[in-house]
């Protein structure tokens, strides 16, 4: 049996099964929660995302009630504290921080492949250089 979540419309007695996915519910769902005279259906109010998942991702987990911030499983003062940034990106793309061996051929690919044509630093440099 799905995870479902069944929601009755107290303003028309109708019944809505409503789909839970990794103890969620998508915001779109509601949409289709609606009186016979109205336009659109429900929307979802959540005033400063505090119970907004903006996206489920395999490498980066974030519990802000407990202040929770992992890559790929570890955390994040780990990574910050012992590895340097390009392990982290590395970690990120491969899903495993690097042996030594690995770290010292990516760091070279890395440095080697970072040649920027003119036109993108021409268009770089039409930004203050405080711009965001």
């Amino acid at each position: 049996m799905p995870d479902t979540l069944t929601v009755v419309d107290n303003r028309t007695g109708a019944r809505y099964e409503i789909p839970v996915t990794d103890d969620s519910v998508r915001g779109t769902d509601l949409h289709g929660i609606r009186r016979p005279d109205a336009g659109r259906g429900l929307l979802a109010y959540d005033p400063a995302l505090s119970h907004t998942a903006s996206c489920k991702s395999s490498i980066t987990f974030l519990d802000g009630e407990t202040g929770t911030l992992l890559y790929r499983g570890y955390p994040i003062e780990q990574l910050a504290g012992r590895s340097t940034f390009l392990e982290t990106a590395y970690l990120l793309i491969h899903g495993e921080l690097p042996t030594a061996a690995q770290s010292a051929a990516w760091v070279h690919d890395i440095t080697t492949h970072t040649m920027v044509h003119e036109n993108l630093k021409t268009f770089i440099d039409g930004f203050h250089h405080d711009a965001h």
